[in-house]
């Protein structure tokens, strides 16, 4: 199966899209709101047009325009758009920037590189000195790293960073943490003193949450204490090797 999946993945090529190919894919990420400001979409298609895959594509990208409020940009970027009025920041951020909104992969061609293919490949197409991403932290999906990105995550609150190595301690590592579902199978395994443990850090952890401390085991209670750990998203950004940041 693995093999004829890349053999497929050989046979797919990125071509211009639109809206109608990410709205074939919405349904499968994890966010429900759709994307503004769009500047360009990116499909993952068949080169053959009588390909049984045609009617829908493997995978899109797509861009939209940079939002001007993202603390790690002074970070990433040196402090380039600092420093100015508030018109002027946003004109040259308009100019300079664009922003992955979204990297979908249909599900049978996952796992394979497409995401970062996806990535890897259009960044350039976009013809602007810097790409910019908002992600979960890298060690829960390292793709856009992958693609040539390079990441900078925000501070992670004590109890976070607490929680992740207890969690980590019991089997559940970084990359399990996208699937609420799955790492519930994982705890309803777990045996009772190795359960006690963990539930330890649980309500340590949901005290330092307030109103949902009180929240009872099962996987509402695992989905949200996820959330909370992946919410605060990492920024991710790319610089065009041939392209300078115009100032004027």
């Amino acid at each position: 199966m693995r093999t004829h999946t890349c053999s497929i993945a050989r046979e797919l090529q990125i071509v211009a899209g639109d809206m109608g190919d990410y709205e074939q894919l919405e349904a499968y990420h994890y966010r429900d709101d759709r994307p503004v400001a769009i500047k360009a979409v990116f499909a993952l298609r068949p080169r053959q047009p009588s390909h049984p895959l045609r009617r829908r594509p493997a995978g899109v990208i797509v861009y939209a325009m940079p939002n001007p409020r993202v603390a790690l940009r002074r970070q990433a970027t040196g402090g380039v758009f600092a420093g100015l009025d508030r018109q002027t920041e946003l004109a040259l951020l308009n100019r300079n920037v664009r922003c992955i909104a979204r990297v979908i992969v249909e599900p049978r061609f996952r796992g394979i590189g497409l995401a970062s293919r996806l990535v890897r490949e259009t960044m350039p197409r976009m013809e602007v000195p810097i790409v910019e991403a908002l992600g979960v932290m890298p060690i829960v999906n390292p793709f856009l790293e992958r693609a040539g990105m390079k990441a900078f995550e925000p501070r992670t609150r004590v109890e976070h960073v607490e929680m992740l190595e207890a969690l980590s301690t019991v089997g559940i590592e970084g990359h399990d943490l996208v699937d609420a579902r799955a790492v519930q199978d994982k705890l309803d395994r777990l045996a009772e003193p190795t359960l006690e443990f963990l539930e330890t850090h649980v309500q340590r952890f949901l005290r330092s949450h307030g109103r949902r401390r009180a929240m009872p085991s099962g996987l509402e209670r695992t989905r949200y204490i996820l959330g909370k750990l992946t919410e605060r998203p990492a920024y991710y950004i790319w610089f065009h090797p041939k392209l300078e940041v115009r100032l004027s």
